[in-house]
């Protein structure tokens, strides 16, 4: 029997928000790799250990759901006024592929700190102490992303005492502002309609709000599903019938959205768009236990992130909600009580979160300026990762 001997490639592990991701420097990776295509997407996927057909991911860094189940390369921005490239992929689990279509919001959060740490940022931008303003061009939906990085004594400061429910410990808080969220796949409302008749055959007719906002995303309402707005992972994530319908339902919705062209195309393109449900504000018991009152927040959001229920919720689809929220006619904006509003304060399954957004109607069009949230980041581990000599 032949082996191969294993290649060590520079990697560091990182949670970001409430996800976590292998990150990477352009320059670190294998020459063949350092480019899109085959070769790139192989290394990640057997870095994160996938495909798994046990849906575990055991031989990999992958934690077996789609938050942990990323990869993020890096590298010195080559767009005016910006210090870094950032790319992500996400990583399919027990299917063979990785899905380029969007942001990964929560490790955005980290993107400035690794930008930093890992010399791809100018030095006279990073102050001994205060905050260092990391200026991101998100590949991926081709948008500017601002990160504030608080540093200490010359390095980045990941300690402190920020709360962010979804994540057990504290630390620094990283204020993110994403400028001009609509994804950059035309419209922010495509169909040109705050809200649509979404028809699934075999499923039914549902009133839905379709945004490119964040991340493309869908929303509807969850007493038009049989829901409540309140289910956590345990609800839905066990019911195979449940996770069919939603799948259905995203992949009609992105073909009404123009992503594609037919629903068959939507297994390739797990990633976005997200479908979510909202309903009106009201009492539950989040995932940690912690009771959640109904007048702590403004609406009640769940969203599937690759065809499961989200622990919590993504970056990205919170930009989402914050800016069709900011949109007075829209499912989410009606859930929340209607009128104007620069803020929402939604509650996931894991807590309650509060993200601003500023959007305005020019010239009959719907744009958004930018939406605000704070996250945090940590370094879990750095070094090597290993794969097999053959994997590309």
């Amino acid at each position: 029997m032949s082996s191969v001997p294993q290649i060590k490639v520079p990697a560091t592990y990182i949670r970001g928000g409430t996800s976590k991701g292998v990150f990477f420097r352009r320059q670190d990776l294998p020459a063949a790799c350092q480019e899109p295509g085959e070769a790139r997407d192989k290394l990640l996927m057997r870095v994160i250990g996938s495909p798994d057909p046990y849906g575990q991911q055991i031989d990999g860094m992958g934690g077996a759901t789609s938050s942990t189940s990323k990869t993020v390369i890096l590298d010195k921005s080559t767009q005016p006024d910006h210090d870094v490239d950032y790319l992500f992929g996400q990583v399919a689990i027990n299917k063979a592929f990785v899905d380029w279509s969007g942001n990964c919001g929560n490790l955005t959060a980290a993107v400035g700190a690794f930008a930093i740490s890992g010399g791809l940022v100018d030095p006279e931008r990073i102050p001994e102490n205060g905050i260092c303003t990391v200026r991101i061009w998100q590949k991926n939906i081709q948008k500017t992303i601002i990160a504030h990085v608080p540093i200490t004594n010359g390095e980045v400061q990941e300690t402190g005492d920020f709360e962010l429910d979804g994540v057990t410990f504290p630390a620094a808080e990283v204020v993110i502002e994403f400028m001009d969220p609509a994804d950059g796949e035309g419209s922010m409302f495509p169909t040109g309609n705050l809200v649509d008749d979404l028809e699934v055959p075999g499923i039914g007719t549902f009133k839905a709000t379709m945004i490119n906002a964040g991340i493309p995303t869908i929303f509807v309402n969850a007493a038009d599903i049989g829901y409540t707005g309140t289910e956590l992972q345990k609800d839905i994530n066990g019911d195979a019938d449940a996770l069919a319908r939603f799948e259905t339902m995203r992949a009609y919705g992105a073909v009404k959205m123009g992503l594609i062209q037919d629903i068959e195309e939507a297994v390739a393109r797990q990633h976005t768009p997200k479908i979510a449900f909202v309903a009106p504000a009201t009492d539950y018991e989040a995932s940690s236990g912690k009771q959640i009152s109904a007048s702590d927040i403004d609406v009640c959001v769940r969203a599937l992130s690759m065809g499961k229920l989200h622990h919590a919720m993504m970056g990205t689809a919170s930009v989402a909600i914050a800016t069709a929220a900011a949109v007075p006619g829209t499912l989410v904006n009606l859930a929340a009580g209607g009128g104007a509003r620069e803020a929402v304060t939604f509650g996931h399954p894991s807590g309650t979160l509060r993200v601003g957004a500023a959007a305005e109607e020019v010239n009959g069009e719907w744009t958004a300026k930018k939406a605000v949230m704070s996250r945090s980041a940590r370094v879990l581990m750095e070094g090597f990762v290993r794969v097999p000599g053959d994997t590309f």
